[in-house]
């Protein structure tokens, strides 16, 4: 009886601790925040649209392996096995039943020794495909990169207002104890206490609006990692004022550096090029081509006819070689080549045209973000100053309405204009930073900084 309530007792430990370790993990994992760092890191890992493009990458690796083979020989091995079954004439008039079996094999090979050098370009092309598909996937990591820090911004932007809109709540709740205790003292009429609650009920009714708001701003940026919403939630990040400091004064060394290091640019390049070798290509429809090709061929008979040497005897004695050189000159291709290389000229008069407008949209871009940037600080600045002005304006209008020189109407509107204040310098922040972090991706300074 002793044995089994230690038995007992030990399995009750074990559960025990087990429960214990499993909600220490849940608590663990409903407390995790993501770091900005972190959720850039697993966009980057798991997105779809990266992993697609990694996908083309591992097929452009084929295309690469199977234009190389393009230079090798080509090896072929086959083996014919006949039946005959019927009858055969030996002299006149007189038949036999027959049955032949007859059996071939043979190795071929054949090796193209000039194709106008055909094989050689599309080798060089689908190395540059493969290059190109690798750049492309460094296009793709920014943007995600960018709409992530974006999302992530958004997110702690609307936590500010949150912070903000639970502020003028606690304040609105301060405000009506105070109203009541002068309604009580008779220094005002219980008509303001009907506006103090008033006031109180928008305020809590804007924190509500407020929390939907960061939801949504979560489950946005949850979206964009492809993770589970429920639980899902961010660092919160103390963002500072920014200074002018995080302003470019001149656009020049932006763009300077955009068109030499953008990807998008790059690719544009690079399909130049490959438009410059589908050309070469075609134009190798015009001269000839030369092919070398060997073959072994060998055979063995059987009839119950004739008497034959053994199957390997007869391998050995039927065997022989084959050899060829065959030259294709072209004369006349129904305009086939003609217009092949018509075609590939255009394609690439279009790739030159290609990157133009790439450069332009480029800068277009650029120049749209760096005029954005200005507007935003200048927008940030002047809501500073707006700001302090509200904050002077309401203390004053608070000053006068405790001693009974303004109505609460009045006062209402006082801190309204303060609220639109606080939420306009909030905004002009946030957009002031993100407008700062697209010129920073137009230089290739890391979005997480």
């Amino acid at each position: 009886m002793k044995k089994k309530s230690n038995f007992t007792k030990k399995y009750i430990k074990a559960f025990t601790f087990l429960g214990l370790f499993l909600l220490a993990a849940s608590l663990n994992a409903q407390e995790k925040k993501w770091t900005l760092e972190e959720c850039v890191y697993y966009a980057l890992e798991n997105n779809i649209s990266i992993k697609l493009a990694k996908n083309t990458l591992l097929s452009n690796n084929q295309d690469v392996l199977a234009a190389k083979g393009q230079f090798l020989p080509s090896v072929g091995a086959g083996v014919t096995q006949s039946l005959s079954l019927g009858q055969s004439e030996i002299y006149p008039g007189a038949f036999v039943d027959r049955t032949f079996h007859s059996t071939s094999v043979g190795v071929s090979l054949s090796q193209t020794i000039f194709d106008g050098f055909a094989n050689t370009y599309a080798y060089k092309q689908s190395k540059l495909t493969r290059e190109t598909n690798e750049l492309e996937l460094n296009r793709i990591k920014d943007d995600i990169s960018l709409n992530v820090v974006n999302a992530y911004l958004n997110v702690l932007f609307n936590k500010e207002n949150l912070e903000t809109a639970q502020a003028q709540y606690e304040f609105s709740k301060k405000q009506l104890n105070q109203v009541q205790d002068l309604v009580d003292a008779g220094v005002q009429p219980r008509a303001n206490i009907y506006d103090a609650e008033a006031t109180l009920s928008r305020d809590e009714q804007q924190v509500t609006l407020s929390e939907n708001s960061v939801n949504l701003a979560l489950l946005s940026l949850s979206q964009l990692l492809q993770v589970p919403f429920k639980d899902f939630n961010v660092e919160d990040v103390e963002v500072e004022n920014p200074s002018a400091e995080l302003l470019y004064k001149s656009i020049e060394p932006i763009l300077d550096y955009a068109v030499a290091n953008r990807n998008e640019i790059k690719v544009a390049e690079k399909n130049i090029e490959s438009s410059k070798l589908s050309t070469k290509i075609a134009e190798g429809g015009y001269l000839p081509s030369l092919t070398f090709g060997y073959g072994y061929n060998s055979g063995a008979n059987f009839s119950n006819l004739i008497s034959y040497n053994s199957f390997f005897e007869q391998l050995n004695d039927n065997r022989g070689h084959s050899f060829s050189l065959s030259l294709s000159i072209p004369i006349f291709s129904r305009f086939a080549n003609k217009t092949s290389v018509a075609k590939s000229v255009i394609q690439e008069d279009n790739s030159l045209l290609n990157l133009q407008q790439a450069k332009l949209d480029l800068e277009t871009n650029i120049q749209s973000a760096f005029t954005d940037a200005q507007a935003a600080f200048k927008a940030f600045e002047a809501a500073k100053k707006t700001l302090a002005s509200q904050e002077l304006a309401f203390a004053n209008s608070k000053e006068r309405f405790d001693i009974g020189a303004m109505t609460s109407y009045d006062l209402e509107q006082a801190r309204v204009q303060l609220i639109n204040a606080e939420s306009s310098l909030i905004n002009a922040k946030y957009d002031f930073i993100f407008k700062t972090k697209v010129l920073d991706f137009y230089l290739g300074k890391p979005l997480t900084n």
